[in-house]
């Protein structure tokens, strides 16, 4: 693609340009106001491979540093403890990790894996994926900082030198990214409006970014359940955060059906009184109807997070909301049948267990473990669980 440069007084900038369209071409641009034919053609295909056949799914491996390796000391056991690894042995055990499972990683059930900028740069696994059929992706977003008007509630960085980082992470085999936007939600102040219009634009600019990259964005609006919040307000904080997001998605320009979400599943509060009486089946109506109110339905597809949840309860919830709508009645006011795939995209829900045979040294037991996990994954995401 050729680059042609625009100066302003003060500024100067590159854009595409120069390719000669083709008649073909021409006479589908009114579909695709903002990208050309063939960008659109490619980030749909993308957006669509990572969600089909039905039941495959997306492995997030986009952990800090200091978080993956947190949590390799606390399946060794150790945590807490003082440093046992130098800095060479912990970035090599980082790398050994990561390769230990995507060279074994089962194609039947995961079909894209989201990379953090060092595994995805410095490490250059993207290829290991690639060869194996398996789309790479990587994490966009970076820090967080408070909301002034609001201390308590993130908003995310990034933004700032966020296209020439994708476009970076496409030169080395990336064609899909990811931004998390963490929502806190109680059952009295949080959260703001000025907090949930913070993070919807900012998950709008990355996806029209990521867009420009050549990159299928996942925006992935995160609501809190630490706190006391019931079961009502989750749905709404989802449904209104979610409608924020696509509305200003359409304000940039973002082609729906080149991207996917990646919401968390509406939930009562760790806090809240009914948070172990409601019931797997009423998480799954719950999620379906916050979805079928605010995705639209040219968006490809919605693979869900795990943060937080354990592993049951990750494949729980996933299999409900999908037996929901396998069994949505003809004419559901909600209108179940028009919802995208519903599959996942777990961290801790896939790796918890092989993560604890890796850092024993069995390597088989771990790649055992984590097709075991993902086959149950595929599962619940046909509501087969």
């Amino acid at each position: 693609m050729s680059l042609r440069t625009i100066s302003t007084l003060g500024y100067a900038f590159a854009v595409s340009g120069g390719a000669v369209a083709s008649a073909d071409s021409e006479s589908l641009s009114y579909l695709y106001p903002h990208h050309s034919p063939a960008v659109a053609a490619s980030l749909i295909a993308t957006a669509e491979a990572l969600v089909n056949p039905r039941g495959k799914g997306i492995y997030a491996t986009d952990e800090t540093i200091e978080g993956i390796e947190a949590r390799l000391l606390a399946a060794e056991g150790i945590e807490g403890k003082s440093k046992v690894y130098s800095d060479a042995q912990n970035r090599e055990r980082r790398r050994r990790w990561r390769e230990c499972l995507y060279e074994s990683l089962p194609t039947d059930y995961i079909s894209g894996v989201i990379l953090y900028q060092e595994t995805l740069i410095d490490f250059q696994l993207a290829h290991v994926l690639t060869k194996r059929g398996i789309i790479p992706g990587v994490r966009a977003d970076t820090d967080a900082h408070p909301l002034p008007i609001s201390p308590l509630e993130p908003a995310t960085q990034g933004l700032d030198d966020l296209l020439p980082r994708l476009q970076a992470a496409y030169r080395v085999g990336a064609r899909f990214s990811k931004w998390r936007a963490p929502i806190l939600c109680n059952s009295s102040t949080l959260p703001t409006q000025a907090g949930l219009e913070v993070q919807a634009e900012s998950l709008a600019r990355f996806a029209a970014i990521s867009q420009q990259a050549g990159l299928v964005p996942i925006v992935e609006p995160d609501v809190d359940f630490a706190e006391d919040a019931d079961l009502k307000k989750s749905v709404e904080i989802h449904v209104k955060i979610i409608s924020l997001i696509y509305a200003r998605c359409a304000a940039y320009g973002v082609l729906l059906e080149g991207s996917l979400i990646k919401p968390s599943f509406p939930q009562p509060g760790l806090k809240h009184p009914s948070r172990d009486t409601t019931s797997v089946e009423a998480i799954g109506l719950a999620t379906a109807t916050a979805l079928a109110r605010s995705v639209p339905v040219s968006v490809a597809g919605v693979v869900f997070l795990s943060g937080g949840l354990s592993d049951s309860d990750a494949v729980k919830y996933l299999n409900a909301v999908n037996s929901v709508v396998n069994k949505a009645p003809v004419g559901s006011p909600i209108s179940l049948s028009r919802l995208p795939i519903l599959t996942f995209s777990f961290g801790r829900g896939l790796q918890g267990e092989a993560m604890s045979k890796w850092v024993r040294g069995d390597e088989p037991g771990a790649k055992q473990a984590f097709e075991a996990r993902a086959k149950a994954c595929w599962l619940a995401a046909k509501g087969e669980a």
